[in-house]
């Protein structure tokens, strides 16, 4: 009979208490999901990657500090989320002008394969233009699925906060891909579509 795996908790402790291996299986466990959460709130490839490596070096440093208060995902989480804010705000103090995308080949791909892509990028494209105090409450939250508290917890915010905000931004997506459900009718905004994520 195998032993059971370690949990995260178990990996952290092991870290902290100086086994050399724990933190790499802790990062491998998660890596992706991050990434993932990283990817969606600075919307740079390059910028992601960066904030993750700050990320996991803060979490490597802080390990022995975790107090099991909250589940090792949801602070890994935090520290992920807090990297990537303050590398938004670098930028934003530092505006940079994107260099236009000189790439006309394509691979031919099937009609529906274009169609859905058009609609993940517009989707992209409208996350992308709801301000950050929106935009990351609703990746955590819509996105990657995590409740309401554990997103305030995440954010340092209230969880009064944390719904408003996803309810202002909900709203403003409601209104800018309000064609993909009304392709008749660009101007209306569906009335059924400020329910959606009630209670969350």
């Amino acid at each position: 009979m195998t032993a059971a795996a370690p949990t995260d908790a178990d990996l952290i402790a092991a870290h902290a208490a100086g086994d050399p291996h724990a933190f790499n299986e802790l990062v491998r466990r998660h890596r992706d999901r991050m990434w993932a959460v990283a990817l969606r709130t600075v919307r740079d490839p390059e910028e992601a990657a960066d904030a993750l490596q700050d990320a996991f070096i803060s979490a490597f440093r802080a390990a022995s500090d975790f107090r099991a208060e909250s589940q090792v995902t949801t602070w890994l989480h935090r520290i992920v989320v807090n990297a990537c804010l303050d590398r938004v705000r670098r930028r934003q103090a530092r505006p940079t002008v994107p260099l236009p995308d000189t790439s006309h080949q394509e691979p031919a791909v099937p009609r529906d394969s274009v169609s859905e892509r058009e609609t993940r990028l517009v989707i992209k494209d409208a996350l992308d233009q709801l301000p950050e105090e929106q935009r990351v409450p609703i990746v955590l939250v819509d996105v990657e699925g995590y409740s309401v508290a554990e997103t305030a917890q995440m954010l340092g915010i209230a969880q009064g906060t944390v719904k408003s905000r996803c309810a202002r931004g909900r709203a403003k997506l409601a209104k800018l891909l309000g064609h993909l459900r009304n392709p008749s009718n660009e101007g209306d905004v569906p009335t059924h579509e400020s329910k959606h994520g009630e209670g969350r």
